[in-house]
């Protein structure tokens, strides 16, 4: 296991040697055990410095789906025998056909262990209670978070989603302080807090951490500042990853509220151009799709993988909570990516403008009804519980757009409760037309 103690606190050029080596294995071991890699390198080798290593071709999740029901359950990549699958886990499917997951019992740890680093980042700590409500029926997500969580030394209630009645009265009995969910999962609460318990409001459950994950949102000031005020917590965006490769390797801290990347022991980070795939250096203000590779994992490593998420740098320096990892923000995903007159507009950068007005709930959805090219953006944006359209608000929109974005939108005010309040995670681009 080429895991460090404290691996995420160690500066990039302290641990060089220490990647440079599991890479080594990690990459010997693939071209051993990996029939996937060896039809994609065409029985090629693989560079023995991981410097050198984007003389490989991409890997994506394409490929991956393919090779799944070729070889199911599990594809051809995964590179151990069967009976050292340890779990089996499935993705949401939020972006296409689901996956089967298989970890062997050391890939179950250093992912518990790296995900432990960003919850603790996170501010989640021994003699917390917090209560995990992200589903737990095979999705990574809910089992796997989970056991994180318990790195940290906190007290974890396992609660998953669903019978929210009862998990308000959990909470309020047991005196849990900290949830782990969803960003979107607040509303189903508070949508219930209003019907169930009118005597309540949502400050009165007493939580006081937010540790979100599992889609975007959290990063928009004027959601967070919503969640803080009816709240009265501390939103932090704990939880990012991508399930092929870990559940969680970047959170924020108390010091700066950019993702901090906390696995450079065990996974190869890369910055590409999402177009043209051309290298891209991981330096502050960069923007790209992110590529990982794992240095150490058994049953499905990952060479060269594209994530689809597109990511801009923050910073590399050492932040003041101690991580050395870089810094980052995710700006959406490529297959979210909608391109308006040559400007590329995702779904992150029309909820800044949606938040931003007081009359709506926050929630939105873009709904296309035809293929590309697209000359304008069609967003549907839903009123609040007491919102109020004076008929010249789709049209004040529409100008906050345009000014904000570039980019010509038509808005069309939809009533409040028009989209349903989901407990996992919410597709906001909706293409109609496939």
């Amino acid at each position: 296991m080429s895991l460090l103690q404290d691996g995420h606190l160690m500066p990039l050029d302290e641990i060089a040697q220490h990647r440079q080596q599991a890479w080594e294995r990690q990459s010997a071991y693939v071209v051993e055990n990996s029939a996937f890699y060896q039809r994609l390198w065409d029985g090629k080798a693989p560079p023995r410095r991981l410097e050198d290593i984007a003389r490989l071709p991409f890997s994506d999740k394409a490929g991956l789906r393919l090779a799944q029901p070729a070889s199911p359950p599990f594809g051809d990549y995964l590179a151990a025998p069967t009976e050292k699958v340890s779990r089996l886990h499935r993705t949401s499917g939020t972006t296409g056909q689901a996956m089967n997951l298989a970890m062997s019992a050391q890939d179950c740890e250093i992912t518990e262990i790296v995900g432990g680093r960003a919850q603790s980042l996170a501010g989640l700590k021994a003699g917390t209670m917090v209560v995990h409500c992200l589903n737990y029926q095979m999705w990574m997500g809910g089992l796997t978070d989970h056991l994180t969580l318990e790195r940290t030394g906190a007290t974890v209630v396992p609660f998953g989603v669903g019978s929210t009645e009862l998990l308000i009265n959990t909470i309020l009995e047991t005196g849990i302080t900290a949830i782990s969910c969803t960003p979107s999962y607040p509303a189903v609460l508070e949508r219930v807090i209003a019907g169930k318990f009118p005597h309540l409001s949502p400050r009165d459950l007493g939580l006081k951490l937010g540790l979100f994950g599992g889609e975007p949102g959290i990063d928009d000031p004027a959601f967070r500042k919503r969640l803080s005020d009816t709240w009265g917590m501390q939103p932090r965006n704990a939880n990012y990853g991508v399930s092929d490769v870990f559940c969680n390797f970047a959170s924020e801290c108390a010091h700066d509220t950019a993702l901090h990347f906390v696995a450079h022991d065990v996974l190869h980070v890369e910055l590409i151009d999402p177009g043209s795939g051309t290298p891209k250096e991981v330096v502050a203000g960069n923007k790209g799709e992110l590529v990982l590779t794992h240095l150490s994992r058994e049953c499905q490593p990952l060479v060269r993988f594209r994530t689809g998420d597109i990511i801009r740098v923050e910073n590399t320096q050492t932040c003041a909570c101690g991580c050395a990892g870089f810094r980052f923000r995710v700006i959406g995903r490529s297959d979210d990516m909608v391109v308006v007159r040559g400007l590329n507009m995702f779904p992150t950068m029309v909820a800044a403008v949606v938040t931003s007005f007081d009359e709506l709930s926050g929630d939105y959805r873009i709904v296309l009804d035809a293929p590309p090219p697209y000359d304008v953006l069609p967003v549907h944006a839903e009123l609040a519980t007491d919102g109020q359209d004076d008929g010249t608000l789709s049209r004040r929109m529409e100008e906050r757009f345009k000014q904000n974005l570039g980019a010509t939108i038509r808005v069309k005010i939809v009533p409040h409760g028009t989209f349903p309040r989901t407990e996992g995670k919410t597709k906001r681009v909706i293409r109609s037309y496939e």
